[in-house]
């Protein structure tokens, strides 16, 4: 199976002068093109032996601090993290032919921030982040369904939810982002941006936050 590429290149001197402002206009655009939830992203982790796993998160937050995704802390992402906070994600932009890929390191995220997120959420969501202790065996789905059935009697819709005191946010905060623009016979456009120590960036400016960034092109 193969597909041919024809979208139009992706130039230096296009880019923002870093990468949250790239990805702004990457994700403004596969919005506007009706994709399937371009908020869906690949995050992988290592254990502290190094070994990966993979699973789809959807990102909720980013600005120029970094990326956020909520999820149970006891997960086996989450354990992940906490041994090893170094992290991948990955928005596959398949019928746009792009691909954006983040590195860095993940960190929790305050509490008050987490709340503020964790009332956004519908009821179910809520009871479900109860419900669910992530990634650890269960029985049956009756025995899931039976824990959720007595947290909606507990909490009926209306009613104030807590924020689980093992559930909250992680934000990536990135070392480096690539853009990913598919182009014919495999000569893809791979534009990276890797955070530098101080002074003007490649691109011709400086980031948000403190943070400088030089961008480097890649071979497909």
């Amino acid at each position: 199976m193969r597909a041919r590429y024809r979208a139009e290149g992706l130039a230096e001197e296009e880019l923002a002068p870093e990468p949250y402002g790239q990805f702004a206009r990457w994700f403004a655009d596969a919005v506007a093109s009706g994709l399937h939830e371009p908020n869906a992203m690949v995050v992988s982790t290592a254990d502290a032996q190094g070994r990966p796993s993979s699973r789809t998160v959807l990102l909720k937050q980013y600005d120029r601090r970094g990326f956020v995704f909520f999820t149970n802390y006891g997960s086996r992402k989450g354990r992940e993290l906490q041994a090893n906070p170094y992290v991948s994600l990955l928005f596959p932009w398949h019928p746009v032919a792009r691909q954006v890929i983040v590195s860095g390191r993940a960190e929790r995220i305050g509490r008050d921030e987490t709340a503020a997120y964790f009332r956004t959420r519908p009821h179910g969501s809520q009871l479900g982040a109860w419900a669910s202790e992530q990634s650890s065996t269960v029985a049956s789905r009756a025995a899931l369904d039976r824990v959720y059935a007595e947290l909606a009697a507990r909490y009926p819709e209306g009613e104030d939810v807590p924020a689980p005191p093992g559930w909250g946010g992680f934000r990536v905060c990135a070392e480096s982002v690539e853009f990913w623009q598919g182009r014919e016979n495999r000569l893809h456009d791979r534009l990276r941006y890797v955070r530098g120590d101080g002074g003007p960036d490649s691109a011709g400016g400086t980031a948000g936050e403190g943070q400088v960034w030089r961008v480097e092109r890649l071979c497909p």
